[in-house]
């Protein structure tokens, strides 16, 4: 009896131990954040583990130095890259609790049980810098307020 006692005791210190590491992995994940920056500075973002924005910082003048397209293109970069580094850190947390020879970035994409022709193929951002882009029209130099005036007279 005293036996099955004593395995009964080392079975819950073990999994008291695991519950105390999964607080602490999900903790030390929770933590994470990855920030990326545009060359000329205008443009900061801000992701956390999963790759979701947490932050968008956008220079009062960028609109100026970037098309909208090219604006909208440069922001998804950075969220690509920094979501790329924030997975990167949170598979180096998660990688200890894992079995050995799992890969703990496809544990946190969800593909770890899929075979390589059933991943779907890595989303990339699409440059839109096509003059088939109309919403990108330069209205820059455009008088609203005197065109309108003269189509009131």
């Amino acid at each position: 009896m005293t036996d099955h006692r004593a395995q009964v005791n080392q079975l819950l210190a073990d999994y008291a131990r695991s519950r105390e590491q999964l607080a602490t992995v999900h903790q030390r994940l929770a933590a994470i954040t990855a920030t990326e920056r545009s060359a000329d500075g205008g443009i900061t973002v801000t992701v956390g583990s999963r790759g979701t924005l947490t932050g968008l910082t956008l220079a009062d003048d960028v609109y100026r130095a970037h098309r909208p397209s090219e604006l909208a293109t440069e922001i998804l970069r950075l969220v690509t890259s920094a979501s790329r580094r924030a997975l990167a850190e949170a598979a180096d947390v998660l990688a200890p609790t894992l079995p050995a020879g799992t890969d703990s970035k496809a544990m946190l994409r969800g593909t770890a049980d899929l075979t390589p022709d059933e991943l779907p193929p890595e989303p990339r951002p699409t440059p839109r810098d096509s003059p088939e882009d109309a919403d990108d029209e330069d209205f820059a130099a455009t008088n609203w307020v005197a065109e309108g005036r003269r189509g009131t007279s």
